[in-house]
């Protein structure tokens, strides 16, 4: 039975692994085999094309992408620690009240929320800009960060806050002396979850940065597609390349991820 399971379990990894090895191959195949019927299973004649134009045409797009990736990780952490502190150990008046709306907020899908920042940036003159990118990529990981770390600071001892008071530490100094170092597998968790928002996020981008002379690379993607478009090595060049540093982050900080998203579910 042991080995059925793990048979299955190989097969369905398999059908779910399949599009990334397809990406893979499409990606080295020459132009005149992409139409070949039946389809070359593995890159034959393999070509580089695709790969030398991600160099030529998409670093500046990748580039993009990665300061908005920060700047979101940045502005998350910045709103939500001290928030889920506050909720977590200060608990102010109507912070179960907060923690509804942003559990709701995260229900509401992200192309109203996109159209409602279109009027807001318009008016402010920050359409078409990479912070204003930012603020909206953040507000996708902000109410997801504030849970995650309430949760995880729920669970810090109330014995190292008396100890804190006791060695004259105010509310800041014992947020950034103790509740932070102790929340970092939390805090690492919210930081790669933000930071994979924004590098992929294609909404916010499309409405409001459309026309930027800085745009996230999944616009640079998306302007290959057209009609007549027959590039499609690059197009696969270029999502390989994209999703080269979210799985090098993912295999990095996995154990912190999986440690942040368990802790506070089980109580003693």
């Amino acid at each position: 039975m042991r080995r059925l399971n793990t048979a299955v379990g190989l097969a369905l990894t398999a059908v779910m692994l399949f599009p990334v090895y397809w990406m893979v191959n499409v990606s080295f195949t020459r132009d005149q085999d992409m139409r070949k019927s039946p389809p070359y299973w593995f890159p034959v004649h393999g070509t580089l094309d695709g790969y030398r134009a991600v160099l030529e045409r998409q670093l500046p797009y990748l580039g993009v992408s990665l300061v908005v990736g920060l700047g979101t990780v940045v502005l998350t952490l910045l709103v939500a620690a001290p928030a889920a502190y506050s909720l977590a150990k200060l608990r102010p008046r109507g912070g179960g009240v907060l923690s509804f709306v942003l559990l709701i907020a995260q229900m509401i899908p992200g192309i109203i929320m996109a159209m409602g920042f279109y009027a807001i940036f318009l008016t402010t003159g920050v359409l078409n800009t990479v912070p204003g990118l930012i603020v909206a990529d953040s507000t996708l990981a902000v109410p997801f960060a504030v849970l995650i770390l309430t949760t995880f600071m729920s669970g810090i001892p109330e014995e190292l806050m008396q100890a804190a008071r006791v060695d004259g530490a105010g509310v800041t100094r014992t947020f950034v002396s103790i509740v932070l170092p102790v929340s970092r597998n939390s805090i690492i968790t919210v930081s790669l979850f933000a930071f994979l928002w924004a590098w992929s996020d294609f909404v916010f981008a499309s409405t409001l940065d459309q026309g930027g002379a800085r745009q996230p690379i999944t616009l640079g993607i998306y302007h290959y597609i057209g009609n007549n478009n027959q590039e499609w090595n690059a197009i696969m060049a270029t999502a390989v390349v994209a999703s080269i540093p979210a799985t090098v982050l993912l295999i990095v900080a996995q154990r912190y991820v999986a440690a942040g998203v368990t802790a506070g579910a089980v109580k003693d």
